[in-house]
């Protein structure tokens, strides 16, 4: 067990800034528990199981159990958004406007861990969430490990890239998975060092290194570089719901892909802060028309 305490220069509100993490409730990668949060990874050094206890927006104590404690006591910070800069952005709207003062503590994540956010992305791809959240629960309990440490019951860490390579077919159409899905996790899991070297590139470079695997589009390289590569400016582009979501919020009526990015490049390079700003402004797009089908919901 290894303990740190991290005095953030901005404020963090961990649970806001990790919920882009989360992948439903059920997540065995991530729960909340009295107040702190936990979640699992898979590291350079191994598996580990980390508890977050926040004090106000300004301190921040990890305890951390596992081969890989010592990896993520060394990448608090990053995790918490210590990379993210703020500096310049200006919320511009009366929604964001509002949303930025209620969430001072947001900041964008960098995992670090390009694997690790790009499986349960791909999973999502061209399905509802329910099923690919469904998805990374059951391939979870079948192939990672038990979380290290006291870890609330059933959380789970990731199986490494030679797992997810040895996962029969059979298992995968248990999951939900269909043959698209799983050939594009496993031509990744086969380049899985390669993916990881995205970290130190920049995220022109990194989105070239992703967009190399077959299957993987520019929605899934955002998907990824605002989990693992803390890219304040990633938006996933090629969503069922978010241009829609984002054209009702910040024009009062719904755009297409192109609209979308039209609205937000005033932003730019901030324009999935604006994104994390709405989904955490409690705005709600007026629910009428077809609902989303169970099939094309994401691009790649």
């Amino acid at each position: 067990m290894l303990e740190t305490v991290w005095r953030p220069r901005l404020p963090v509100d961990v649970r806001r800034t990790l919920g882009s993490l989360r992948r439903g409730a059920g997540d065995p990668t991530h729960r909340d528990v009295d107040g702190d949060v936990w979640r699992t990874t898979r590291t350079a050094g191994g598996p580990a199981t980390y508890r977050l206890t926040a004090r106000g927006l300004h301190e921040v104590r990890c305890t951390a159990w596992g081969d890989g404690a010592e990896h993520v006591v060394a990448s608090l910070a990053d995790l918490l958004g210590g990379r993210d800069d703020p500096a310049g952005f200006d919320p511009a709207h009366p929604l964001l406007a509002d949303a930025h003062a209620r969430n001072p503590g947001l900041r964008v994540p960098r995992t670090g861990r390009v694997f690790e956010a790009l499986v349960p992305a791909v999973l999502e791809q061209k399905v509802t969430g329910k099923e690919a959240r469904a998805s990374w629960r059951a391939l979870l309990q079948w192939y990672g490990e038990p979380a290290p440490g006291p870890a609330p019951e059933g959380m789970r860490v990731p199986p490494p890239a030679e797992v997810w390579r040895r996962i029969p077919s059979w298992d995968w159409h248990r999951a939900g998975v269909d043959p698209r899905r799983t050939r594009t996790v496993l031509a990744a899991a086969q380049v899985a060092s390669r993916l990881e070297e995205c970290v130190g590139m920049t995220p022109a470079d990194a989105a070239r290194r992703l967009s190399a695997v077959p299957g993987i589009g520019a929605w899934t390289v955002a998907e990824v570089a605002q989990r693992a590569l803390g890219d304040a400016d990633a938006v996933s582009v090629g969503d069922y719901h978010l241009s829609q979501f984002v054209g009702w919020a910040l024009v009062g009526r719904p755009l297409d892909d192109d609209g979308m990015v039209e609205v937000l490049e005033r932003w730019r390079p901030q324009r999935y802060r604006v994104v994390r700003l709405l989904e955490c402004s409690g705005f709600r797009k007026p629910r009428f028309g077809p609902r989303m089908t169970v099939q094309d919901h994401r691009a790649i």
